[in-house]
């Protein structure tokens, strides 16, 4: 019986210890793991500090300082490159033309995106193939975007009209009167009306972002439970008000999302414009401020200010939602 006893302790005393050992090796194997992933992930991190946020910080110094010319001065000046900034007339026409593309831009991009999901979402026939043609121009660059809607918006008169001009006197000719484009677009063509002109290059803009925002509000509206709808029928509700009512609250989330995404590609559009007009005052930008102020003026203390304050309009946008997504993904 004591023999039995002393067996069945030393059974236990070994089982202990190889539990010991084995939570040992795992906790052994768990630190391995856990200082293999951060020696893996240490040069993105390295790279992230050094070339965003040591760069931004870097920026904030220039925009503090007279640097002009090509040697650096780093010669304190305080807030006055952002002061001299906001009594500018440039920057004012540079606000105004970034409010109205942005306007035309977002509100165009969401409305036809929502109806063409809401289109696709009716069970049409070759729904893959409209899908991915929609979405056919995102992948193309602002660069090759830009110079197609260039030619489309030529603002040549006479014989050489070509692009949407060339279709318009087409059709004044068939169903209005003979077209004379020196009239008609005198004073108001494209490269010289600054509203005009940069609410032009914001449909090239809606073009190419339209799709995105259309797979966007398809996959929301093909999460909405198909139930909802049905009842909502059999309610009496008429198709208007089920998606006024049952669908569009619903997709608040996705209109969140489609706003702070395209609102804050707008506020920092630099290539689609160049693209299509060049660098011209009156469809100036910041961010073409910016260029232009920096590597052509050499104002390299005045350029670090409107970067920064590109920066910060941005993060107006982007620093909100992504505290909204964060909250809502702890909260579900």
């Amino acid at each position: 019986m004591r023999s039995l006893i002393l067996i069945t302790l030393k059974c236990y005393a070994l089982q202990q210890t190889a539990q010991t050992y084995s939570q040992r090796r795992r906790a052994m194997f768990r630190d391995k793991d856990r200082y293999l992933s951060i020696i893996l992930i240490s040069p993105s991190i390295l790279a992230v500090l050094i070339f965003i946020y040591g760069f931004i910080a870097w920026s904030v110094r220039v925009s503090l300082s007279k640097w002009k010319g090509l040697s650096a001065d780093y010669t304190w000046n305080g807030l006055n490159n952002y002061i001299n900034l906001f009594s500018d007339p440039r920057f004012h026409v540079d606000v105004r033309n970034t409010l109205i593309f942005t306007g035309v831009f977002v509100i165009g991009s969401i409305l036809l995106g929502f109806t063409l999901a809401v289109m696709l979402d009716q069970g049409l026939k070759g729904e893959s193939f409209f899908r991915s043609l929609f979405l056919f121009p995102m992948a193309i660059s602002y660069i090759v975007t830009g110079v197609v809607w260039r030619w489309l918006m030529n603002p040549a008169m006479g014989s050489r009209t070509s692009g949407f001009n060339l279709l318009f006197s087409y059709l004044f000719q068939i169903f209005v009167k003979p077209f004379d484009p020196e009239a008609v677009f005198r004073g108001l063509t494209w490269h010289t009306t600054p509203t005009w002109g940069i609410a032009a290059i914001a449909l090239a803009a809606i073009w190419q972002m339209s799709g995105y925002t259309m797979a966007m509000y398809l996959a929301g509206l093909r999460a909405i439970p198909a139930e909802l709808r049905e009842a909502a029928q059999m309610d009496g509700a008429t198709e208007l008000q089920i998606y006024r009512y049952i669908m569009l609250p619903l997709l608040s989330p996705v209109t969140l999302s489609a706003l702070i995404i395209l609102g804050h590609m707008s506020l920092k559009v630099f290539d689609l414009i160049v693209a299509i007009a060049g660098k011209q005052l009156p469809l100036d930008v910041p961010a073409i401020y910016m260029w232009q102020t920096t590597f052509d003026g050499l104002f390299y203390g005045r350029g670090a200010a409107i970067g920064i304050l590109l920066l910060i309009s941005v993060a107006v946008l982007i620093i909100p939602y992504i505290r909204y997504t964060l909250k809502t993904e702890t909260e579900q």
